[in-house]
């Protein structure tokens, strides 16, 4: 076998050609190739760089049950070429496979990015054949090899759900059902780890990302899938290794297929691949990659303070009223943007009547412009929110619209409470989409979009396809150009990425839109968890956290709220106007150590002292490397013990200054100790949280 081996970031990939001519992958990895090869009777298998199924295609091996360890015809395929070239990003792969019997052409696409220890990779098919190939699956990465130290092996998922997001758990692969119960040699089991989403709430269950650790060699592989609607990964084993494959939709779990013309093209999801430590490895990787692939906005540069009329506020019933003492206070804190939320265009209920996006006049009877130019005359730029992609059952132009402007399937429309999805495949809706745009910009000055989306139309569409998956497909790209295309004509607009909170948290997304909700969780006690855990789903100056006190609350419950906020983004919320002098100049406090450090933010990577947290934890800390300084959130929960040291071993013997940068003046205690690399700090009390300023190191 031939061998090539790349060393590239931190990343040792080895690839292999047989002596049919076959590609395979044999190492990707933080270490390198210990140089041993498969088994000699199975060296034709598998290790294939990636799979792909077409229907009628036989199958060559027993492979049990809907695993994509080995279909066809990803099997047979052969290496055509093999470039290794570089770009102004860092070095580039693009591997050429063939397939004699179909005709079918892959292209393997690897892109490194220089000093980060990540690829972002995708497959191109084209169809060079005399007939249509009708594809169920694809991978964008996949590998073979994996190493199998049984109870050493830990899979980490990140479980994610309304008001109870980025819950990731560790798992044995035992505890998820792989174990090694073949002879040697022979192992090709049923069973697999089958992580997925089918829909276009790409968030709904699990963030669409991943990772295997090995705690016997300290290191790990990690992964996103960069795709806004139905995704999959899976781990299992086919001749006594584990593999890993990640794509975009399938057949089997998706309803997804696509017919491939003679001449055709299809390109599959993308995804994002690294190796290291998890998490804080890992943290720090994606992070910098993300910041890589994001478009460039202002707005992460910026980081300005964002108050939303919603959390704990006005809950989606604004009025021009309400509003006014609203907006002096927001203003008088320091926040820079002013976001009206729901019920802006209606007079009364409006859930089921949204679509026409037209304010009401009985909420703002001198008109909704009014209130946006206030928001100006404070200093503010003025924001409105919208949900583009639904229309109610109850708005008066869903009766007037024909059918192929919404997902339908079996012949009608798909109603989801009491909404109908818009197919953004269709121009009609994109320019319909665009004409709404325009007018909130220029009627009402809006500088800020919250783009929110609380369906989940399923499936997909048949309406201008025969696959439901292949609607859903095509909906989910039409979106991204169309927003593209709205940030090309606005290129000051900010749209935050909201639906439900967090539950469409992708790549696809988020490499576009300039900030995305983390949650829509009302208690304030459970927050830690999910924004100590933001930064390894997106960076942390896109991760808009609430800070929402309550109008009976006390100092310590204010302070909580805001050190949840303060590493990542504001979003600044709650009754300001009735809150006592003491809690308001705590909110103005927070805000203007937010705006002291959010240079640094920006720039920053996450790292976790005691771990990612769960959300029963007594103790959640947070950390932040910055450039000549660590910036450490900590947060007391329910819990009666008043200290906790938080282990920094890299920093051991290393003299450090240690001291609350917030809030001041309301006790609690930190301290360096270098001899044990630990950080030691008090709080007061249950529910208590501070910020901490590592610096001197």
């Amino acid at each position: 076998m031939k061998i090539k081996t790349i060393e590239e970031n931190g990343l040792y990939i080895v690839f292999g050609e047989t002596p049919s001519g076959q590609l395979k992958l044999l190492h990707f990895s933080s270490l390198p190739w210990d140089g041993k090869m498969p088994d000699a009777m199975w060296k034709e298998e598998p290790f294939y760089p990636v799979m792909v199924k077409v229907t009628g295609e036989n199958m060559p091996r027993e492979i049990h049950g809907p695993k994509y360890s080995c279909v066809s015809p990803g099997y047979r395929l052969v290496l055509s070429s093999f470039e290794d070239m570089r770009n102004e990003t860092g070095r580039r792969l693009l591997i050429t496979l063939s397939d004699p019997e179909t005709g079918l052409r892959v292209l393997l696409h690897w892109q490194f990015f220089d000093g980060i220890p990540v690829i972002r990779c995708y497959t191109q098919l084209i169809n060079d054949g005399p007939r249509t190939l009708t594809v169920e699956y694809v991978s964008s990465f996949a590998l073979t090899g994996l190493g199998w130290h049984d109870e050493a092996m830990k899979v980490h998922v990140p479980f994610h759900s309304w008001c109870h997001e980025m819950a990731w758990k560790e798992f044995s692969l035992s505890n998820l059902g792989m174990e090694r119960t073949q002879p040697e040699g022979y192992r090709r089991s049923s069973q697999y780890i089958d992580i997925s989403n089918t829909g276009n709430w790409s968030a709904k269950k699990y963030l669409p990302m991943g990772a295997l650790e090995d705690t016997q060699t300290g290191t790990a592989l990690f992964w996103q899938i960069e795709h806004n609607g139905s995704w999959h990964w899976e781990i299992s084993d086919h001749d006594g290794y584990l593999y890993l494959q990640l794509s975009g939709p399938t057949e089997h779990q998706s309803h997804w297929w696509t017919d491939l013309q003679p001449g055709g093209e299809f390109i599959s999801a993308a995804a994002a691949v690294g190796a290291g430590t998890f998490p804080d490895g890992a943290g720090a990787a994606l992070t910098r990659y993300r910041r890589l692939i994001r478009r460039p906005n202002a707005d992460n540069e910026d980081l300005p303070v964002i108050f939303n009329d919603y959390m704990n506020c006005l809950f989606g019933d604004p009025t021009a009223e309400k509003e006014y003492p609203m907006i002096d206070k927001a203003a008088q804190a320091g926040c820079e943007y002013y976001v009206i939320d729901a019920g802006w265009y209606a007079d009364g209920e409006w859930w089921d009547g949204v679509g026409e996006w037209k304010e009401s006049t009985l909420r703002f009877p001198e008109g909704l412009r009014r209130v946006t130019d206030y928001i100006r005359s404070k200093g503010m730029i003025p924001g409105l929110w919208l949900e583009l992609e639904v229309m109610g059952i109850n708005c008066p132009l869903a009766d007037k619209l024909p059918d192929d402007w919404f997902f339908t399937r079996h012949g009608r429309r798909i109603t989801d409470r009491s909404r109908y999805q818009l197919d953004f495949s269709n121009p009609e809706v994109r320019k319909f989409a665009d004409s709404v745009i325009d007018r909130l910009v220029r009627e009402y000055g809006a500088g800020y979009i919250k783009m929110d989306y609380n369906i989940e139309p399923g499936i997909g569409t048949t309406t201008h396809t025969q696959s439901a998956g292949e609607g859903l497909l095509l909906h989910s790209r039409a979106y991204l150009d169309w927003l593209g295309r709205t940030f090309e004509r606005y290129p000051d607009l900010v749209i935050e990425n909201c639906s439900s909170g967090g539950l469409r948290m992708d790549y696809a997304m988020l490499s576009l839109y300039s900030l995305q909700s983390t949650s829509d969780n009302e208690d304030y006690r459970f927050y830690p968890a999910i924004a100590a855990n933001s930064p390894l789903a997106l960076t942390p100056e896109q991760a808009a956290v609430w800070s929402y006190p309550l109008s009976g609350g006390d100092a310590e419950e204010c302070v909580f709220n805001l050190v949840s906020a303060i590493l990542l983004r504001i979003h600044q919320s709650g009754h300001l106007a009735s809150l006592d002098k003491e809690r308001f100049d705590l909110v103005s406090e927070g805000i203007a150590c937010y705006k002291q450090i959010r240079s640094q933010i920006k720039d920053a990577v996450p790292f976790w002292p005691l771990g990612l947290a769960s959300y029963s934890d007594e103790w959640v800390s947070l950390g932040l490397h910055c450039k000549d300084r660590d910036l450490i959130a900590v947060w007391r929960c329910d819990t009666e013990k008043e200290s906790i040291d938080l282990p920094l071993p890299e920093k051991t013997g290393q003299k450090a200054d240690a001291r609350i940068i917030f809030p001041h003046n309301m006790g609690g205690e930190a301290a360096w100790n270098a001899e044990s690399g630990t950080l030691q700090v008090k709080l007061p009390a249950k529910y208590s949280a501070r910020l901490i300023l590592l610096t001197g190191f």
